[in-house]
């Protein structure tokens, strides 16, 4: 039988780094229209660190969370194989390894697990890596502009 906790990195204030624990909580079901995925890599982006910070206060005003967080767990940028699929799927199965950008959905990527609609995941390249592959959605757009940016 499948464990039906899972541990993920947590806050519950905003704060430095230090805000942030490892806890045990409860492994996400899929709906009808989501696809779970047993998450492999994720990256760390500057979104992130403003979010656990709350500065600059404009992203508590941008659904940050005003007081305390809105989001109790980080990470946009995810990599990972589908472990289950919602009934209305139609572009993923189970064994599946995908990427995605959960900005839009939540987040909750710093986690073992996370469920995400299907049309803010893709099918992982076989060329890339999870680590690679988590990359890719908003970190490597990011270095892509400062190496644009400043030559």
């Amino acid at each position: 039988m499948k464990r039906k906790t899972m541990k993920a990195m947590v806050y519950t204030r905003f704060g430095p780094p230090d805000v942030l624990e490892v806890a045990e909580i409860e492994r996400p079901t899929p709906s009808a229209d989501e696809v779970l995925i047993n998450v492999r890599a994720a990256s760390i982006n500057y979104s992130n660190v403003a979010f656990v910070s709350g500065k600059p206060f404009m992203v508590r005003l941008m659904g940050g969370g005003l007081f305390t967080p809105a989001f109790g767990i980080l990470g946009t940028d995810i990599a990972g194989r589908v472990e289950a699929i919602g009934k209305n799927i139609t572009q993923f199965q189970p064994g599946d390894e995908v990427y995605g950008d959960l900005s839009d959905c939540g987040r909750g990527g710093y986690a073992e697990y996370v469920t995400a609609p299907e049309d803010a995941l893709a099918l992982k390249p076989n060329n890339l890596t999870f680590t690679e592959a988590a990359a890719v959605p908003e970190a490597s757009v990011v270095a892509l502009q400062g190496l644009r940016d400043l030559g």
